[in-house]
């Protein structure tokens, strides 16, 4: 059975995936996928925007100050070996691909990292 505070997690987490897609959408991006589950990590959103496809990572916690120890290399390095599963699903010839990041807390604008992990 899940804690009360696990089901707010994921209670915030969907929420916050639903935030990313639109503020990526008011950005120009198209969201291809959402929580695609791979047996190497799951992957937030998919989104394309001309020849680019982001495999995004969302983080939401409940403050700003938690967000700098959201999202580490561990984390990203499961992102980029899900997105390495997913891409030849989500991209065509000529496509490029990078992995980004949005952070989103209460009360703050989302900030969208791009192009964020370079291997590890």
């Amino acid at each position: 059975m899940k804690t009360p505070a696990r089901l707010a997690a994921e209670k915030r987490g969907r929420q916050g995936g639903r935030i990313a897609a639109w503020w990526l959408r008011l950005k120009g991006w198209s969201i291809l996928a959402r929580r695609v589950r791979t047996p190497l990590g799951e992957v937030d959103l998919i989104a394309r925007r001309g020849a680019m496809v982001a495999f995004v990572e969302v983080k939401a916690r409940a403050s700003a100050s938690a967000l700098d120890e959201a999202i580490d290399e561990r984390r990203l390095a499961r992102v980029a070996a899900a997105a390495e599963v997913l891409a030849a699903t989500y991209l065509s010839p000529g496509d490029d691909m990078r992995i980004d990041v949005m952070l989103l807390a209460p009360g703050q604008r989302p900030r969208h990292l791009e192009n964020v992990w370079h291997g590890g």
